[in-house]
């Protein structure tokens, strides 16, 4: 009677104890946010080779043992919160969490802000991410490396001067001699107060205008209230409507000298653009009654972000700044791995990256095979309680006959002891 028998055996309880400790866990997070199921495989040990006149290898199998435990990143079922400041993952990719020395990584967006206002996960640890380096349009720089995010609600913001406007308008090509066409657009000074910029075009001939800018007096600290032109200058169309020529040279944008406004604001020169970013007039003479499309600037009031209201799909965190304005205030970091798989378990939802499962790829959502975000909503665990249930009764089973091997084993070995009796 071999000994090996006993040692196989009692391989095989050792590795179906441990896949049903895994279950359990599996089970135990079965309402976890954002949990991953691990799955168990097995692997058979060294085998032993046996003397005999067979042509192929003639061998017994020493055992089993647990060759792999991994973690099965399958999307789980997205659940709407209704909290602003919760956030799930629809696709690959980790929130990145913690600091440049202690780096984490988590798919559980259940975050909030500390008394500091820094976004954090349900443990404290701070949501890593890139906040806005221009407060008007919100834009934010992603080329460097992610930062705690910080903000501060209720602070107010520095108002922004408007440095460029534009608009879009169509200047009628059967207008007469002395007609003219006026449009306006709001803009902002130094200390965050609105002012009226009025361009009135007056038709000189066919396809030619003359404008003049204004703003109101009393703004410049014309008591009589009588309009101040702070530009003036002519357009020309070609045959075909568009725009050939501003103030005699080729059409380009108007630069107009900031006037000096009456309340002390800095005078800030203003660029009026004549030429959009796709390289096309914005300004047409057509055979169309005179109108105004679309008016743009880049100033800003001052403003004082009051709450989070949503997490964008692109991961940009919006808070309101008064009745129906928003302001970009921050966004998330995503990062993927090449293998997931090779992530280490830290507890608390967290995971660390290890050799095998490469370095972090850290980015912005819906780029570099990362997935897009979902606003106010959760992802849940991805445990599957019937397949868990089936895993549970195989190995509850492959354990009871292991235990059966260990039990015949021992009574073949009695029997054999009985032999020099």
């Amino acid at each position: 009677m071999s000994i090996g028998s006993f040692s196989a055996s009692l391989s095989g309880l050792n590795a179906n104890q441990q896949k049903l400790s895994v279950i359990g866990n599996n089970l135990a997070n079965l309402n976890t946010v954002a949990y991953k199921d691990s799955t168990v495989e097995f692997a058979d040990l060294m085998s032993q080779a046996v003397g005999g006149p067979s042509a192929n290898p003639m061998q017994i199998g020493l055992g089993v043992l647990t060759g792999e435990i991994t973690p099965n990143f399958t999307q789980g079922n997205i659940e709407s919160t209704g909290i602003a400041t919760n956030v799930a993952i629809q696709g690959p990719g980790f929130f990145v969490v913690g600091d440049d020395a202690h780096r984490a990584f988590t798919r559980a967006g259940n975050f909030s802000f500390d008394p500091n206002g820094m976004l954090v996960t349900a443990d404290g640890q701070p949501v890593q991410g890139w906040s806005v380096t221009d407060p008007v349009t919100g834009k934010i720089d992603t080329s460097g490396p992610p930062a705690n995010i910080t903000v501060p609600l209720g602070v107010l913001r520095a108002p922004v001067a408007t440095s460029s406007y534009g608009t879009i308008v169509n200047l009628d090509s059967n207008a007469k001699v002395g007609d003219t066409f006026a449009t306006s657009v709001q803009v902002y000074d130094s200390l965050g107060v609105t002012h009226v910029v009025t361009t009135t075009f007056t038709n000189t001939s066919p396809g030619a205008w003359d404008y003049s800018v204004t703003v109101p007096g009393e703004d410049v600290g014309d008591t009589a209230g009588t309009p101040t032109e702070i530009a003036n200058g002519s357009v020309a169309f070609d045959e075909f409507g568009n725009l050939a020529t501003v103030d005699g040279a080729t059409a380009d944008d108007v630069t107009i000298d900031g006037p000096t406004w009456a309340n002390g604001a800095n005078a800030t020169d203003m660029n009026w653009d004549l030429i959009g970013t796709n390289g096309k007039a914005t300004i047409t003479g057509y055979a169309s009654p005179s109108a105004t499309a679309s008016v743009v600037q880049n100033g800003a009031p001052s403003r004082s972000p009051s709450a989070i209201i949503v997490i964008d799909q692109d991961g940009n965190l919006l808070a309101s700044s008064g009745v129906g304005q928003t302001v970009v205030v921050g966004q998330l970091a995503l990062a993927n791995f090449n293998n997931p798989q090779g992530l280490v378990k830290l507890g608390t939802n967290l995971y660390g990256a290890s050799d095998r499962s490469g370095v972090a790829v850290v980015g912005t959502a819906g780029t570099g095979s990362r997935g897009t975000l979902i606003g106010s909503s959760l992802e849940q665990s991805n445990v599957d309680i019937a397949r868990e249930f089936t895993q549970m009764i195989l190995a509850q089973r492959g354990y009871q006959a292991s235990s059966k091997g260990i039990t015949v084993a021992d009574e073949l070995l009695v029997d054999t002891l009985n032999l020099l009796r």
